[in-house]
């Protein structure tokens, strides 16, 4: 007899199955006993008249894995709208061992009880709701990917041991190489750069490594990023449209397909409109300025509270959960980037969502000349074996290129409501842990 999934049982009403899962939940109700199997497409409820078999269940412990062969009756009250009756149980592997925490109760997200979901993970996730979090996940790497696709871009996978820090700066992990000082990498920034001039547009969704030792809602030491390059670009809003295009598209998908799976998790409600509203940093400081008394004007960069001010704002005023900030001062810009003497500003675009910056867009210098010099001005050493194929990249002739190094723990993060990105990621890796 073939297995039957328990999203399947409505379908062979009065027919005899074969299901096979996990003990999910024991229940005593006037003198009967349900049990719920669950498999991984949710949850089978039995009925179970028999001494013999409620007898097979006696010291067993959820988590027991169980092959259930029995009859599809209609029952409305029951997962699914059918449950399993007269049934006959194997027990393929017992657990006897109680579990330390309730997979089939609510799991508690609140702050300090953190470090129990994270330290139990292999079980909470075995919560059906906790799932929905991961299914979610799956579903908008699913469209990103599907997106680029469509539009051309080919997918890469470059090396995470490095010879030198890509981006300068202290904040990598060094580690032996066979007698060699290496680095984790912080993104592929150097590597989607160069393969811009054999593929015109590439992209990545892997892991970078940061060495920052911040314990706060919105960092962690590893990351998952989507990386985006793509060439012969016209101007920077077109990289911008892009980006924001995309997100788009994903979460569209994901709440027209997971709309109920969001609903129960308590996700807000969805609000866009046909282009992702653009404000320069300048603006965005002198409204917050206005509207808070908070003087920002001198800041280089964004705050916090002014994140989440201008997409409180998107959202009442103009429609929209995404809005960019543009036009980054000078001052702010990396050695690859791509400056606006005019205006001394930097072509690049943070996309925040929903009070977070979830994507930093800019444009990248493509002058091979231009690039070694500010890599100079930088203070970084151009001899460095770590940036020897990019250079050699750039002298062989790139056009005109831009991208965004994108956070996907961030956007799972704010699309179902979370309020640390810890909770969107398995297994979170922080200043204080490295397990499990």
């Amino acid at each position: 007899m073939k297995r039957t999934l328990s999203r399947e049982l409505a379908q062979v009403i009065g027919e005899q199955v074969r299901v096979e899962g996990w003990l999910h939940k024991k229940r005593l109700l006037g003198g009967l006993t349900f049990i719920n199997v669950r498999d991984r497409s949710g949850l089978v409820q039995v009925l179970i008249e028999d001494k013999d078999e409620v007898e097979k269940l006696r010291g067993l412990q959820i988590g027991t894995v169980l092959k259930v062969t029995g009859t599809v009756i209609k029952e409305e009250r029951a997962p699914g709208g059918a449950e399993l009756h007269d049934p006959k149980l194997e027990i393929m592997v017992p657990v006897t061992a109680e579990p330390p925490i309730e997979i089939d109760k609510p799991i508690n997200h609140k702050p300090e009880n953190l470090d129990t979901l994270f330290e139990y993970r292999a079980l909470n996730i075995r919560n059906l709701q906790e799932q929905k979090i991961f299914k979610i996940r799956a579903s908008l790497l699913r469209e990103i990917r599907e997106y680029l696709s469509d539009q051309e871009f080919i997918e890469i996978n470059t090396p995470k041991l490095l010879g030198a820090a890509t981006e300068g700066g202290a904040e990598v992990f060094k580690l032996d190489y066979f007698g060699q000082e290496a680095t984790l990498a912080q993104s592929p920034q150097l590597y989607k750069q160069g393969l811009v001039g054999a593929f015109e547009r590439v992209f990545e969704i892997g892991p970078a490594f940061r060495a920052e030792p911040s314990a706060t809602t919105r960092h962690m030491s590893e990351v998952y990023m989507l990386d985006i390059e793509m060439g012969f670009v016209e101007s920077h809003d077109e990289v911008l449209d892009m980006v924001g295009d995309m997100t788009m598209h994903a979460l569209k998908a994901v709440y027209e397909k997971h709309g109920d799976d969001l609903k129960s998790l308590n996700a807000p409600d969805l609000k866009l409109i046909d282009k992702v509203p653009k404000f320069t940093v300048a603006e965005i400081h002198d409204m917050y300025t206005k509207a808070t008394g908070n003087d920002t004007t001198d800041e280089k960069d964004l705050i916090p509270d002014e994140e989440k001010w201008i997409c409180e704002y998107a959202r009442k005023q103009l429609g929209s959960d995404l809005v960019f900030a543009t036009s980054f001062p000078i001052e702010a810009m990396k050695f690859y980037h791509q400056a606006n003497a005019e205006t001394q500003t930097v072509y690049w675009g943070d996309l925040l969502f929903r009070g977070l910056e979830i994507a930093t867009c800019p444009l990248r210098e493509y002058h091979y000349d231009k690039v070694v010099e500010q890599m100079k001005k930088a203070g970084l050493d151009t001899e460095n074996p770590g940036y020897k194929f990019f250079l050699q990249a750039m002298k062989a002739g790139l056009p005109q290129h831009g991208g965004c190094g994108y956070g996907i723990d961030r956007l799972v993060e704010k699309t179902i409501g979370l309020s640390n990105v810890k909770e969107a990621t398995l297994f979170p890796r922080d200043i204080n842990r490295l397990t499990p």
